[in-house]
């Protein structure tokens, strides 16, 4: 039972106990790691025998720096940091500034001198504490190539003396639109989780929107960080309408709209406006356009009241905007919604070798297939799906749906 409830403490304290510890190795992300893994390895070790601490998070944040501590005493180039730390901070178990951390990691991962790629699954992997695997499938890359991506990015903030900090407010603009891409992905993956047996992981949907409404809070007067957490206030609201019993995922049409949390659905309906408001000279952003999106499917009391043009034209606009293959499919898939799959079909093929290894281009596909009555290659395209889905849910979804039409 212990083991369990370690795991859960891994899963929701990794990230705060990492961002605290980098914070206290002055930015060594490789100690960092290797000492908060200690800590839990140390935790696994004593718990079970001493008994859970009432503070589970202090206490791990108190043995990782010790034994950061002791590992820099070590290491005679950095005494001049051993010098600075206080020998009687030892096992102090004192309340931490964690959310000031996270934010200085993201701003630190996010920094201008690094690849967008790379600022992003850097901080993927140290914040959000997702694995290099998760990562690469999120980037619909490999996993060997996403390492190195990684470990390139540390060697160039240590080499650059990247310092940890949140930046000045002139600054902030610069590094904002990472951040701000981080902080959704961390969602979407637990939105729709890329692996495992469990389709939604709401550890880190909260952390998401945890994240994002600081930096509404740091930015106030932006119209994007609003955007932000509208769009994932509004898709976070259907969480608990998104799965059965049994664990199996529902799909929007079919979802129990009454299990909808209206909560969120009010606060994020009230800041889809001033989000749109977005910057005079350039009209909305892209998470402004996103959270239009979303507030439309919100609004609808049924699905077949669902205004699908409208929601085409906005993935239109959204693709001017940002143009990716993911927004072609999402239009393409409002379009079939809106005019019938045989006009969508043509706008998703164009696609099929940009995501050949994307699971939900192949499950698309076959859906519209099955609808214009062509079950032979909507099976076909169903195996396809198959081949690269990566979560237990949707892959037990399209089996079923492959049964159905094979």
């Amino acid at each position: 039972m212990l083991t369990r409830a370690l795991a859960e403490v891994f899963r929701a304290e990794r990230p705060r106990v990492l961002a605290t510890t980098i914070r206290a190795t002055n930015g060594d992300f490789d100690l960092a790691e290797e000492v908060v893994q200690d800590a839990f390895a140390e935790a696994i070790a004593r718990w079970p025998t001493e008994g859970a601490p009432a503070e589970p998070r202090a206490w791990l944040i108190a043995v990782a720096r010790n034994k950061a501590i002791d590992t820099i005493r070590r290491r005679i180039k950095l005494r001049a940091i051993v010098a600075a730390v206080d020998p009687g901070e030892r096992f102090a178990a004192e309340p931490v500034a964690v959310s000031d951390d996270r934010l200085r990691l993201m701003f630190t991962c996010c920094h201008p001198a690094l690849a967008r790629e790379t600022q992003v699954a850097m901080t993927l992997r140290t914040l959000a504490g997702l694995t290099t695997e998760e990562i690469a499938r999120a980037f619909l890359t490999s996993t060997e190539a996403m390492a190195q991506r990684i470990v390139r990015g540390k060697g160039k903030i240590t080499a650059a003396g990247i310092p940890y900090e949140v930046p000045e407010a002139g600054q902030l603009p610069a590094r904002m639109d990472a951040v701000m891409a981080v902080v959704y992905l961390v969602f979407n993956e637990g939105y729709a989780a890329t692996a495992g047996d469990a389709w939604i992981r709401r550890d880190l949907c909260g952390e998401a929107i945890r994240l994002a409404r600081l930096l509404v809070e740091l930015v106030p007067g932006a119209a994007e960080p609003r955007g932000l957490l509208a769009l994932m206030l509004l898709h976070d609201a259907r969480r608990d309408a998104r799965v059965d019993a049994a664990g199996d995922v529902v799909l929007l049409e079919e979802q129990d709209r009454a299990r909808w949390d209206r909560a969120a659905i009010i606060e994020a309906l009230a800041l889809v406006p001033l989000a749109l408001g977005g910057d005079a000279a350039n009209g909305p952003g892209a998470y402004a356009i996103q959270a239009a999106i979303a507030a439309l499917h919100a609004q609808a009391a049924r699905a077949e009241d669902t205004d699908w043009p409208q929601i085409a034209a906005l993935f239109g606009e959204l693709h001017a905007r940002q143009p990716s293959a993911i927004v072609a499919l999402n239009r393409a898939v409002a379009v079939a919604m809106a005019h019938g799959p045989a006009a969508g079909l043509p706008l998703v093929d164009v696609l099929r070798a940009e995501l050949s290894t994307y699971h939900l281009l192949h499950a698309a596909r076959a859906d519209l297939l099955r609808r214009l009555g062509r079950p032979a290659e909507a099976a076909a395209a169903y195996r396809e799906a198959l081949r690269h889905v990566g979560n237990s849910p949707e892959r037990r979804f399209l089996e079923r749906r492959l049964a159905d039409v094979a």
